[in-house]
């Protein structure tokens, strides 16, 4: 088995784990890590408690951002959530396109697509589907998503390049997205870098800054604009499962930075009309949250 499928298994493992912990539990540790904090840390900071479309029960507590408010969805947009989890940023998302509208989520962990899919189901939305597959070989047809969002999932595949790649081909011309993430500036000390639990928990997966813009823009997106960006703390009783005192204190002065951003990019071209849906036309009375027939 070769190394990024390695990382692929350690993260579906951890996530599916998380799929049956609360967010309190999950936001005591970095993104659902294995190692919990004796500090209440949730490195999002931010909350969608109280918008529109939240639901407590989809929410786990492991994003760190909110993309949606900041991907400027439209009412009949057909969206495109990365890492949908238990679907709370699928469900907000299909507030912003009403009930003309689509949301798709995706993700590689079948404990949290039933999880989303009886989330999807208590609410009875009929436009909101949740589908298995890896991010980086998406099951959506070229050229048919108007918006993709996704909250902190990218740093967790080991080829962001090539989830890149599936964004800008199943994106419509003129489509764009909005995307929330951990990058690094500066080097992360060995042990953290290449331990696999931390890599599961987003940050040990992250790439640099400029590495991540730069693949955006050498695939060819246009008006990329960093929408968000904060920095993100380490407390020490994570850092000090990876590095000596000596390292930790070192590691605390030096020049490395921990970020999370939020960032937009749309793919050349223009975007087509959409045709207004109408949902018993299309059968919707025998869709379920769980089918594509919607």
């Amino acid at each position: 088995m070769n190394k990024e499928q390695e990382l692929k298994n350690v993260v579906k493992e951890r996530y599916a784990q998380i799929a049956g912990q609360g967010k309190a539990e999950n936001a005591a540790s970095c993104c659902g890590a294995t190692t919990p904090s004796n500090k209440v840390y949730n490195i999002m900071m931010d909350d969608y408690i109280g918008t529109e479309g939240y639901l407590k029960e989809a929410d786990l507590g492991l994003g760190c951002g909110l993309p949606i408010q900041f991907a400027k969805i439209q009412k009949g947009d057909t969206v495109v959530d990365l890492g949908s989890g238990a679907g709370n940023d699928c469900f907000i998302a299909r507030h912003e396109t009403g009930s003309e509208g689509k949301v798709i989520g995706i993700d590689f962990t079948p404990a949290m697509i039933q999880k989303a899919r009886a989330n999807a189901e208590k609410l009875g939305y009929v436009n909101v589907e949740f589908r298995e597959g890896d991010i980086d070989n998406m099951p959506v047809n070229d050229n048919a998503v108007d918006v993709i969002v996704s909250n902190c999932v990218l740093n967790l595949v080991p080829d962001k390049q090539k989830v890149i790649g599936e964004i800008y081909r199943v994106l419509k011309p003129g489509g764009h997205f909005s995307i929330s993430d951990i990058v690094l500036v500066g080097d992360l000390p060995d042990a953290l870098r290449e331990d696999a639990e931390m890599y599961a928990g987003c940050v040990a997966g992250a790439i640099q800054k400029s590495d991540y813009l730069d693949y955006i823009k050498h695939m060819g997106f246009q008006h990329i604009t960093l929408q968000k960006e904060k920095p993100i703390t380490i407390p020490e009783d994570i850092l000090s499962k990876y590095l000596t005192a000596e390292e930790v204190s070192d590691f605390n002065k030096g020049k490395t930075g921990i970020f999370s951003i939020t960032v937009y990019a749309e793919k050349k071209g223009v975007k087509p009309l959409k045709p207004k849906v109408n949902l018993t036309e299309l059968g919707a009375t025998d869709c379920t949250p769980s089918s594509r027939c919607c």
